[in-house]
């Protein structure tokens, strides 16, 4: 590797490092896509310039084709179906790990020989490929599943198969088993063998872990998803001996792990129990108890004379918002509220939506001032001080049985308090449940009135009806 092409390297690292840093505040977010965008070009020019003696038209058309699909699905792609983008884009990451992979195991094949021919293959290369395919096959079929369920082509559920945990186990144990014989091997047809067990063992292991989680728990394994692909990209760095990609896929590897640590912690979950198990998947424990008082609904122009009277709101967004494309609605309520003099602020949950940051992306598209967007350990204490909270969508965010039923499926998960409300409002379409499929007792309180309709509709005429 030249000096030139060292130095690019380092400044993508460089720009990498503060892509991910703009990307953890709303004000820097978009320097940091920026940054992201500058050092994945410097990298990629970089890393053409680097091959020696290589097929550049076919370089060209590849790319060229990539960006036109890239371009294409990003301008047709809605905000309600970015979870299920990154959840595909992830199995690409992965994809790519095993084709780089076996490419790797099969430069040392013999040309015009029989399988059987015996060529040294360096143990510790042999441990990269290895790793870097057990690990992209997983993130390959995962992400895949992942997407199915965002989609809605499969079930949110979990699937419960008996004795899923000795099942993987014993995948892992033979995966385990099959590095320690691989990692001395020669090329051969012993070797080929193994690694192809292990593939196939990968790539349904994949399926199996994010089968068994259910739609609740989803973000979570985007979150983690995103993390395997990282070290898929790192251990592809190591079969490549490309420093950048080791640099990158690690970057990418860790945050994404800290991510889903920081989500499970906001979910009081466990974070092996949602890698390995599943959302409320022991449903024994559910409580089917009745939920005392009724369901009070409101029409619009009552909302209106209430939001009239109230001297501060809060806005909870949840997937329904996502769903109606109701952004810019709310960003329409929020600016006719503040000119009446109001307070208004969002409260939003980290595992509010399909995606970390979901409802974040949606309200900065909407232009909604980033110092009214609050987390919720910053506006849980101000609920009992608030005239009216306003909830778009969110069901078990917003759900007291969290904090007051123990045998609850969603039992210890931090929530919004907004029932300490003086009033709230929830729009939604039906009373249909939440993903944990647990019914929501703030729907029957006295003070929570429920407005049904499309979210967006029922927006826009509050917009209306406060001129």
């Amino acid at each position: 590797m030249t000096p030139a092409i060292s130095m690019a390297y380092l400044f993508s690292a460089i720009m990498f490092i503060l892509a991910l840093s703009g990307l953890s505040k709303h004000e820097t977010a978009k320097r940091g896509n920026y940054y992201g965008m500058v050092g994945m070009a410097v990298a990629i020019i970089a890393t053409i310039l680097s091959v020696q003696e290589g097929n550049y038209g076919l370089i060209a058309i590849a790319m060229a084709v990539g960006a036109v699909i890239g371009i294409f699905f990003a301008a047709r792609v809605e905000m309600t179906q970015m979870p299920q983008l990154v959840a595909m884009l992830h199995s690409f990451v992965g994809l790519a790990a095993v084709i780089i992979g076996f490419n790797g195991y099969l430069q040392g094949a013999p040309s015009n020989e029989l399988m059987g021919a015996v060529i040294k293959h360096d143990p510790v290369h042999n441990v990269e490929l290895y790793l870097g395919i057990f690990i992209g096959a997983i993130t390959l079929t995962g992400s895949i599943v992942a997407f199915g369920k965002l989609n809605g082509m499969i079930s949110g559920k979990p699937m419960m198969i008996p004795g899923r945990h000795m099942l993987n186990l014993a995948i892992i144990i033979l995966s385990v088993v099959g590095l320690i014989i691989f990692t001395p091997a020669h090329y051969s047809t012993q070797s080929t063998i193994i690694l192809l067990v292990m593939t196939v063992l990968a790539l349904f292991l994949g399926v199996h872990l994010v089968a068994a989680i259910g739609g609740a728990d989803m973000p979570v394994v985007v979150s983690m998803l995103n993390s395997y692909s990282g070290w898929a990209a790192a251990a592809t760095g190591f079969m490549l001996s490309n420093d950048l990609l080791i640099t990158t896929g690690a970057l990418v590897g860790s945050s994404g792990a800290i991510l889903s640590y920081i989500m499970c912690k906001a979910m009081n979950r466990s974070f092996f129990s949602v890698i390995l198990g599943g959302f409320g998947g022991d449903s024994s424990v559910a409580d089917d108890s009745e939920i005392e008082g009724e369901v009070k609904p409101i029409e619009i122009d009552e909302t209106v004379e209430m939001l009239k009277d109230a001297d501060s709101v809060v806005i909870v967004p949840g997937y329904g918002m996502a769903v109606a494309t109701a952004q810019n609605a709310v960003a329409d309520l929020t600016s006719k509220l503040r000119k009446a003099g109001k307070e208004v602020r969002f409260a939003i949950h980290p595992v509010a939506g399909r995606l970390p940051g979901h409802m974040n992306v949606l309200l900065a598209e909407a232009n909604v001032p980033y110092d009214i967007v609050l987390e919720m350990d910053e506006i849980n204490d101000d609920f009992p001080e608030t005239d009216v909270v306003i909830v778009i969508g969110a069901n078990d965010i917003v759900n007291p049985d969290a904090l007051d039923k123990p045998n609850s499926p969603i039992a210890g998960m931090p929530v919004l308090e907004i029932w300490k409300a003086k009033q709230t409002i929830v729009m939604k379409r039906s009373m249909g449940s939440g993903y944990s499929g647990v019914e929501n007792p703030l729907f029957y309180k006295d003070n929570n009135r429920m407005l049904f309709g499309d979210a967006k509709d029922s927006v826009s005429k509050l917009v209306a009806g406060l001129d």
